[in-house]
């Protein structure tokens, strides 16, 4: 009975599982775009694994001058790499019973941009295990629900908004400050080595922390220091492309959800019956409120999922490209004093403020450039909730497309012969003129779920790194040892190491 009763389980996934996914691929052959042969049940994951665990026998061992040309996208995602050479920009394979589409067209990419329907949403399959980290919120909801958090939230970020919150910026900025003259003080010299990644992390959360959320970065530090720690073991089960399934969820994982969610709840009790503050948190709450389509507990999964989703997304994305700023300065000191000179200019008491932030050119060339060769976000992810038109393309329902950014921002017919080059100078006339195909240009992704907090991001940098090389000039130094990682962003694998030395 046993073999019976195994027999026509496979018939039944044979019959109800496989040919569904081969009418898919059929679906996409017949639209011209080709891919790897896939394995009954497991698709390509074999063939992932294996090309995966070659790369790894052969990690890179890189001189300081060879770190902004290395193809760190070839390390990390060496299968999507080794299939774009043999496919081209657009091609399709598989994880065991669900398709996916690779693509990395500009124009397509340009037709995903403006695809303005709620059917092309975020990968269900993912979203699911994520969920210990980011719930159902703004990050990885769909359809009705997502437009509804969006118009809840998106206006905390508008630029009027973000203005006012600078003074807050330069209140957690100066607090770092003192912790680096500090450190250079207690090594009783000029200078320094320090390990900024995790003081870059501090202050990002410091700041969305007080101006989102109403509290200093001390009250909420229990938080941030756990949905990092979540963040860690999620990465490790490789959420993106491992076989059929879920994420594993282990007892660390469900004990971290929990100890999240208390530590949130506590805050939205406080605030209960109060209306003196104004801010994110306030919002969210009110929006929750508002909603007659919310029950009792689906109202507090929707305040606890977006506090979540604002907390990791407001502080680990910022931090990290700060960091990668830093760490292309650091090799770059004459961009430092281009920067240096224009604050002089533009800030004639030292400190940046919401009118002279627009001033700062140069300041935004350096930004535009790192987030071109380090942007944090390594994927644009979509699904097809229904068959969606893309372009002159198909894209049957279910199926998961992914752009990878990276590529895409080094592509040398693009962005030409210097694709791999340090050159803040190519966004002097703006994106429009940096390259042939400004809509390849995504570091805040696309369409109409491009980054909320891209405002937030973008000032925010600018406020940290006028802070720094006004105090401070700096090297990378001898212990930094180059290997981007990912673990839901593309971060500094081993820290960011640099010299710092206190300007006279």
């Amino acid at each position: 009975m046993a073999v019976v009763g195994l027999v026509g389980f496979f018939l039944h996934l044979y019959s109800t599982v496989w040919l569904k996914s081969e009418r898919v691929r059929r679906n996409l052959r017949l639209q011209g775009i080709k891919g790897p042969a896939p394995s009954f049940l497991y698709g390509n994951l074999p063939e992932m694994q294996k090309i995966q665990q070659q790369q790894e026998l052969k990690p890179p061992n890189l001189l300081a001058a060879e770190f902004v040309a290395h193809d760190y996208t070839s390390t990390l995602f060496p299968y999507f790499e080794h299939w774009r050479k043999q496919y081209g920009p657009v091609y399709t394979y598989s994880t065991g019973m669900r398709q996916h589409l690779y693509v990395n067209n500009p124009e397509l990419v340009k037709e995903m941009n403006q695809c303005m329907s709620l059917d092309l949403g975020k990968p269900s399959y993912i979203s699911k295990r994520l969920a210990p980290m980011l719930g159902n919120g703004i990050l990885r909801s769909n359809g009705i629900v997502w437009s509804q958090q969006r118009k809840i939230v998106a206006p905390e970020f508008f630029s009027d908004k973000v203005k006012g919150m600078v003074w807050l910026m330069l209140e957690s900025g100066q607090t770092l400050l003192r912790k680096w003259e500090d450190s250079i003080e207690a090594q009783g010299s000029v200078r320094a080595e320090i390990q900024v990644d995790e003081d870059l992390r501090d202050f990002s959360a410091d700041v969305i922390s007080r101006a989102c959320f109403g509290s200093s970065y001390v009250k909420g530090k229990e938080i941030f220091k756990k949905l990092r720690s979540l963040q860690e073991v999620i990465s490790k089960q490789n959420f993106l492309f491992s076989n059929l399934g879920g994420l594993k969820k282990t007892n660390e994982i469900g004990c971290l959800e929990r100890e999240i969610e208390s530590l949130i709840w506590e805050a939205v009790e406080e605030r209960e019956g109060s209306c003196d503050q104004k801010d994110l948190l306030q919002t969210i709450l009110e929006g929750a409120i508002n909603d007659q389509t919310l029950g009792k507990g689906s109202s507090k999964g929707f305040i606890v999922d977006n506090c979540k989703n604002i907390y990791f997304a407001g502080h680990e994305s910022t931090a990290v490209a700060a960091s990668w700023c830093l760490m292309l300065l650091a090799l770059h000191p004459e961009w430092q004093a281009r920067i240096r000179t224009e604050l002089v200019q533009a800030c004639p008491d030292g400190l940046p403020d919401a009118n002279s932030l627009p001033q700062l050119k140069t300041m935004a060339m350096v930004i535009q450039e790192v987030m071109r060769l380090y942007p944090p976000a390594a994927f644009v992810s979509r699904e097809a909730l229904e068959d969606t038109q893309v372009g002159n393309m198909t894209v049957p329902k279910g199926v998961c497309l992914w752009t990878l950014i990276p590529t895409l921002h080094r592509d040398t017919e693009i962005w030409g012969p210097d694709a791999n080059e340090f050159k803040p100078e190519r966004f002097t006339d703006g994106v429009s003129k940096a390259c042939k195909f400004p809509q390849a240009y995504i570091p805040f992704g696309l369409g109409p779920r491009t980054c909320l907090g891209k405002n937030l991001a973008m000032v925010e940098l600018k406020v940290v790194l006028s802070l720094v090389i006004s105090k401070f000039s700096f090297s990378l130094s001898p212990k930094y040892k180059h290997s981007p990682a990912y673990k839901m962003i593309v971060g500094p694998g081993n820290g960011v190491h640099i010299i710092l030395q206190k300007i006279c």
